[in-house]
């Protein structure tokens, strides 16, 4: 399906400003659709100028679609990008030529289904650049309640002030997909900030922050100052407010009351036609939200803490294997030691790089850079030795990364022990290759090769045993090693990136 962006860009010569404004409009017209229980198409004249004025096309096209969350849809099918003639719905070019809301006289019949359609010019610095179609079913006509009344009353003024070009304000987009909606909690405010409507939902928000009696009648400025337990986030609960009914666009703010209620707030002006009408002050009880915010986030600190008390102890364990390896006398020994101080320490590092992560992922390509010189020293200066790193590895998650790391960390000592002649000097490359489903890495040497009775799937020695054993086991993927031309050898390895069971 083709974006705003995409049939904007297609049907018509809008300025970039023109443009940014009706994805504002669709920003905030999820509130328009629920306060008038009603869908909301977006008709745009097909081959607008480039200065961003319409005429009365003969052709327009749906370019967005939002249904309500408070009633039936009257389109369940998908209208985007669909055309329409004027013969069709003169009502859109009557709107943009005369800059004002028309409805139709007559029902619209859709599929056998009554429905009501009235047509909303968007104005733009003084000109109408699209047309919104308001279009609520019929089909189940009855008495309406306070709370439809205020609801459409509400949509009534904020559609005039889409006409008029002063909603929605750019300003006041902060947070917007995070704020409240209007069923969480509606409280519809006169001009002089006393509560005319109150919502159930919004007067049990005022019941959590502690107020026990009616809304209906306060005065909400006040009201609310007095039931947060910060002072500063009461100012700043009580400016938005305040500024909604002086006709300034606010923002989403959150504030918590004495009960330890936490609410998210959001004040909205009305001004139709330029004439103050009060302000629509959305709320939500986001108390356990908040609650199980601070749960995952103490939890996150308590796995962090964790992780890095076990790089502690491996460093610990490494320490006192080092140790042990310069008191014993058996070369054998002590370089099963010295490899074992090497299998610990790279896997410290995995959890020293956990213990600082924020959602237990590991950038691979900053561990890799201070695991691999590790091995052997071989990246000094005295060393004849040269490995590389080519490709990324990315970030990965934390069941992949201690794995992966010993992999990759006895593939190189590997190839570092048994590639080259003692002394010579040669090149291991460590190279990634990365996709949406794989992580494929090569180990390749240009050294003496492989013995030509090697098998992998046969091989004795330790640190093949623990790679065979990780690859597949815990990362799931596959291992080969093979010969590489003209000489040397080439370790591959797989594993799949995408969740496994």
């Amino acid at each position: 399906m083709s974006t705003l962006a995409d049939l904007l860009a297609e049907h018509t010569g809008l300025s970039g400003e023109a443009a940014d404004h009706l994805q504002t409009v669709v920003a905030e017209w999820q509130l328009l659709a629920d306060l008038s229980f009603a869908d909301f198409l977006m008709w745009v004249p097909i081959y607008g100028n480039e200065e961003g004025r319409v005429d009365s096309g003969t052709e327009f096209v749906c370019a967005a679609q939002a249904r309500p969350t408070t009633g039936p849809t009257a389109h369940p099918e998908d209208v985007v990008d669909t055309r329409l003639t004027i013969t069709d719905y003169p009502q859109l070019a009557r709107a943009i030529r005369e800059v004002r809301i028309f409805r139709e006289e007559d029902p619209h019949w859709l599929h056998d289904v009554p429905m009501r359609r009235e047509a909303i010019p968007i104005s733009f610095r003084g000109q109408v650049i699209a047309v919104l179609s308001r279009e609520s079913t019929l089909v189940t006509p009855r008495v309406p309640s306070s709370l439809e009344i205020a609801y459409l009353g509400s949509a009534a003024d904020l559609c005039q002030m889409i006409a008029d070009g002063s909603f929605p304000n750019p300003e006041s987009l902060t947070g917007v997909h995070t704020s409240p909606r209007v069923g969480d909690g509606f409280i519809r405010l006169d001009g002089s900030g006393t509560v005319v409507f109150a919502s159930p939902n919004g007067l049990s928000a005022y019941h959590r922050m502690g107020h026990e009696a009616d809304l209906v009648g306060e005065r909400l400025v006040p009201l609310t100052k007095s039931l947060i337990a910060d002072p500063f986030d009461a100012t700043e609960i009580a400016h938005r407010i305040h500024d909604a009914l002086e006709g300034r666009p606010g923002s989403r703010a959150e504030a918590e009351s004495r009960p330890g209620a936490a609410v998210l707030f959001r004040a909205i002006p009305l001004r139709p036609s330029g004439v103050a009408a009060g302000a629509l002050v959305l709320v939500r009880d986001v108390t356990e939200v908040k609650r199980r915010d601070r749960a995952l986030l103490s939890k996150d600190a308590t796995i962090r803490e964790i992780h890095h008390r076990v790089k502690n102890n491996l460093q610990t364990v490494a320490t006192l294997l080092r140790l042990q390896s310069r008191r014993t006398s058996s070369t054998q020994a002590r370089q099963a030691l010295e490899e074992s101080v090497r299998r610990v320490s790279s896997i410290a590092m995995v959890h020293e790089s956990l213990s600082v992560s924020v959602d237990e992922r590991v950038d691979l390509d900053h561990l890799l850079d201070k695991v691999l010189p590790m091995l052997g020293e071989i990246t000094t200066a005295e060393s004849p030795l040269q490995l590389s790193r080519e490709g990324s590895f990315g970030v990965v998650v934390a069941d992949i990364a201690t794995p992966l790391v010993m992999v990759l960390s006895e593939l190189v000592q590997n190839a570092v022990e048994h590639a080259f002649p003692e002394g010579s000097a040669g090149k291991v490359i460590v190279h990634a290759r990365r996709s949406a489903r794989w992580l494929d890495v090569t180990i390749s040497d240009d050294g003496r090769g492989l013995p030509d009775d090697f098998s992998v799937e046969t091989a004795d020695g330790l640190g093949l045993q623990i790679v065979r054993t990780l690859v597949t086991s815990e990362l799931r993927g596959s291992l080969s090693i093979s010969a590489r031309e003209p000489h040397g050898t080439q370790a591959s390895v797989r594993i799949p990136l995408v969740r496994r069971l």
